[in-house]
C-alpha cells in the first residue's frame, strides 16, 4: 500500500517550489467553495436577486477582463509574476471579508454584491494570468499538461471537501458570515506563496507609445496563430454556454427544485467528483488521443450535463439531476481547461506570455458577459429551464463543430514554441 502512495522519482510534487505552488492553490481553493457558494446565495435568499439581478451579478465580474485583460498582459510582462500573484490573493481576501462587514452594518445589497464581483474579476484579471505565467516559470513546458492535471486535482480535491464544509458553515453562520473562511484561506494562500523563489527578467519598462506597441503586438501573434485563433473561438462559446446557465443554476436549485441552502452546497460534491476525476485521468486521456480530441471530448460532456437538468422534474430525480449536471460539467471543464492552458503555453515564446495569456482570456471570455446577461434575460422571460436548454444544445453544437475544425481535432501533441513561424519577431513587436 505504501509503496502505490508514493511518489514517483520524477513527480513535479518532488520539487520544493512546486509543492509550495500546488499547496496555496489548494488552500485557496478550499476557501473559495466558500464564496462560490456564499455569494449567490447570499444574493438570490438573503436579497431575493432576480434571474436578471443574478445575470449583472456574473457580467459585473467578467466586466474587468474585457477592460483590463489587454493592458494588464503589457503590464504583466514588464513586471515580475509572483508579487502580482501575492498581492492579487490579499486583495481578494479584503474583498470576500467586505461582505460580512456590509452585513453587520446593515448595508448589504446588491450594488455591493456588484462592486464585491467587480474587485474579484480586477484580481483574477491580473493576477490570474500571472498566476499562470508563474507555473510555467516553475514547471518545464513539456510537463505542462501534467502540471495543469496536478493543479486541477488540488481545485477538485476542494470540490469534494469543500462544498460540505461551505454548506454546514452557510447553515451555521449564515452565507455573508461563511465568507470570512476564504478569506483566511487566501490569506495563507499568499503567505506560502511569498516563500516561493523563481528567476525572471521582465522586460525594460518603456513609454507609453512602447506600452501600446507591445500591446498590438500582442494581439498580433494571436491573430497569426490559426490554433490561437480555434482555441479563443471555441473555449469562447463554451464561457458563453457556461455562463448562461451558472446563472440560472441555483435559482433552479432552490425555486424549481425546491433544494434549501445546504442541500445546494452538499450537490456540488458531485462537481467536486467530475473534477477529481478528470484531473486523475486527464493528462492520459491526453496523452492517448491528443490535447484537441481531449478538449472536444470536454465540450460534449459539459453540454450533456446542461441539457438533462433543463429536463430534470421536480423532487428526487431532479435534485439527482442537478448533482449529475455538476458533475458533468466538473468533467468536461477539466478535460477543456488542462489541454486548452498547456497548448497556448507551449505555443507561446516566453516574452509573449503575459500578453498572450491576457489577449487569450479577454476573448474567452468576451462572449461570457452577454451569455450571462442572456441566462438572466431568458430566466427572467422564458423559464429557468430554457436558459439551461440553450447551455446545453449550444454546447453539444459546439462538440461537433470543433471536432471538424481541423486545427482543433488535429492536435496530437503539445508544440514546440521554436516552431511557430515568426514568434521571435512578433516577439518583439517588429511584425
Amino acid at each position: 500500500m505504501k509503496s502505490r502512495l508514493r511518489l514517483a522519482p520524477d513527480d513535479l510534487l518532488r520539487g520544493a517550489v512546486y509543492r509550495r505552488l500546488w499547496t496555496s492553490i489548494l488552500i485557496s481553493s478550499l476557501g473559495g467553495q466558500v464564496t462560490m457558494l456564499a455569494l449567490p446565495l447570499t444574493a438570490a435568499v438573503l436579497l431575493q436577486a432576480t434571474p436578471t439581478q443574478m445575470g449583472r451579478l456574473t457580467a459585473m465580474e467578467i466586466l474587468p477582463f474585457i477592460l483590463f485583460s489587454l493592458p494588464g498582459g503589457v503590464w504583466l510582462d514588464r513586471v515580475r509574476k509572483l508579487p502580482v500573484y501575492v498581492a492579487g490573493e490579499t486583495l481578494l481576501a479584503f474583498t470576500v471579508a467586505s461582505v460580512p462587514l456590509a452585513w453587520w452594518l446593515g448595508c448589504l445589497a446588491m450594488p455591493w454584491l456588484y462592486a464585491v464581483a467587480f474587485t474579484i474579476g480586477t484580481v483574477y484579471t491580473v493576477a490570474g494570468s500571472a498566476a499562470q505565467v508563474v507555473l510555467t516559470q516553475v514547471v518545464p513546458r513539456d510537463r505542462l499538461v501534467e502540471a495543469h492535471a496536478k493543479n486541477a486535482l488540488a481545485s477538485s480535491g476542494a470540490e469534494v471537501a469543500g462544498p460540505g464544509v461551505a454548506g454546514a458553515l452557510i447553515r451555521l453562520l449564515g452565507a455573508p458570515v461563511a465568507l470570512l473562511v476564504d478569506a483566511v484561506g487566501l490569506v495563507s494562500s499568499a503567505l506560502i506563496l511569498r516563500g516561493i523563489h523563481v528567476v525572471e527578467r521582465p522586460q525594460a519598462k518603456a513609454g507609453a507609445s512602447a506600452f501600446w506597441a507591445d500591446l498590438v503586438a500582442g494581439l498580433r501573434f494571436v491573430v497569426h496563430q490559426r490554433l490561437l485563433v480555434a482555441l479563443a473561438v471555441c473555449v469562447g462559446a463554451l464561457q458563453m454556454c457556461h455562463h448562461a446557465a451558472l446563472v440560472v443554476q441555483i435559482l433552479f436549485a432552490t425555486r424549481v427544485l425546491g433544494m434549501g441552502e445546504q442541500a445546494v452546497g452538499m450537490s456540488y460534491v458531485g462537481l467536486g467528483a467530475g473534477t477529481v476525476l478528470a484531473s486523475l485521468l486527464g493528462d492520459r486521456i491526453s496523452r492517448r488521443v491528443g490535447p484537441g480530441p481531449c478538449l472536444v471530448l470536454g465540450f460534449a460532456i459539459s453540454g450533456s450535463g446542461w441539457a438533462l437538468l433543463s429536463v430534470a422534474p421536480a423532487g428526487p430525480v431532479g435534485v439527482a439531476a442537478f448533482v449529475a449536471m455538476l458533475c458533468l460539467f466538473g468533467l468536461g471543464a477539466v478535460l477543456v481547461f488542462i489541454n486548452f492552458l498547456a497548448l497556448r503555453q507551449a505555443v507561446t515564446p516566453a516574452p509573449m506570455l503575459g500578453r498572450m495569456t491576457s489577449t487569450m482570456r479577454w476573448l474567452t471570455l468576451l462572449p461570457a458577459g452577454p451569455g450571462a446577461l442572456l441566462g438572466g434575460w431568458l430566466g427572467d422571460h422564458v423559464g429557468l429551464r430554457a436558459a439551461l436548454a440553450f447551455s446545453g444544445v449550444t454546447a453539444l453544437l459546439l462538440s461537433l463543430v470543433a471536432w471538424r475544425w481541423a486545427t482543433i481535432r488535429g492536435v496530437r501533441s503539445l508544440p514546440q514554441p521554436s516552431r511557430v513561424q515568426g514568434a521571435e519577431s512578433l516577439a518583439e513587436g517588429t511584425v
